[in-house]
């Protein structure tokens, strides 16, 4: 047995499976069975290190058809999708839609959905089934599973981490901008999607280890130039900047048992 990440579409995104089928390979084109009915998926990887996260299985190689006909929804979805938005519009719903995606067979069509408040859709869901003559489902996710789906660029110039490789959301907190003693500036601790970045995370517990015996900003601390208050510090060079009582200004080396002026 072998496990596979096969890319279903925007709103289901990737689905691990395992399969016993030599013949699989990454590139092709697979169907997926699913309690959600049948899609056409692209294999991404093959013997993915991810755990299962789905009870779907392959039902078989996709043919030319299968392919053609996802193809298709993919377009009426994106046709949907418009209706769908007004149609809300209509209903003065407050949601912003992110996707819609039919499944193979056209019987459902699952559409996905940002708002800030709790949502009474049932009239909405009502019209649409009456219009496609197919079972909805709406399913309501948040700012950051939007960021995830959509994709973009982030401030540091690169594709969002979330669309590229996140499969996760982890906690991200604002001590972690405290812990590497970055601005509090929205503007440059929040990511696209209006929360706190993501890779906040990433270097959080080496920041802390690195902070181990450092004095805070604000402390006094003895020198050999006499006690000054800690202005600013490099966690890396194990340095900080102490404020004297003339206003001078010295960088000591924390180490340095002697507190010695730099």
């Amino acid at each position: 047995m072998k496990k596979l990440e096969i890319y279903v579409n925007s709103f289901f995104d990737s689905v691990i499976i395992e399969s016993s089928n030599d013949d699989v390979n990454v590139g092709q084109y697979v169907v997926i069975e699913s309690d959600k009915g049948n899609f056409v998926g692209q294999v991404i990887r093959v013997d993915s290190e991810k755990n299962l996260n789905s009870d779907c299985k392959i039902l078989n190689l996709a043919t030319d058809k299968d392919i053609n006909k996802s193809r298709s929804n993919e377009l009426k979805a994106a046709e949907a999708l418009v209706e769908i938005r007004k149609i809300a519009c209509k209903l003065e719903l407050d949601m912003s839609f992110v996707d819609a995606s039919f499944s193979l067979d056209k019987k459902r069509l699952y559409i996905s959905f940002v708002s800030d408040n709790r949502v009474d859709f049932r009239e909405l869901a009502k019209r649409l089934a009456q219009k496609y003559h197919t079972r909805i489902e709406l399913r309501q996710i948040g700012v950051r599973d939007k960021a995830k789906k959509v994709g973009g660029i982030g401030p540091c110039g690169l594709l969002l981490c979330c669309n590229r490789f996140l499969n996760d959301f982890s906690s991200v907190s604002i001590n972690m901008a405290k812990n590497q003693l970055l601005a509090l500036n929205p503007t440059k601790i929040n990511g696209v999607c209006g929360r706190l970045m993501c890779c906040l995370n990433y270097e959080n517990d080496i920041y802390k280890e690195a902070r181990k015996n450092m004095p805070k900003i604000g402390n006094l601390v003895e020198t050999d130039a006499g006690t000054g208050k800690v202005i600013d510090i490099d966690v890396f060079k194990k340095t900080c900047k102490v404020e004297l009582p003339n206003k001078s200004v010295i960088v000591i080396n924390v180490e340095d048992n002697n507190g010695k002026a730099k």
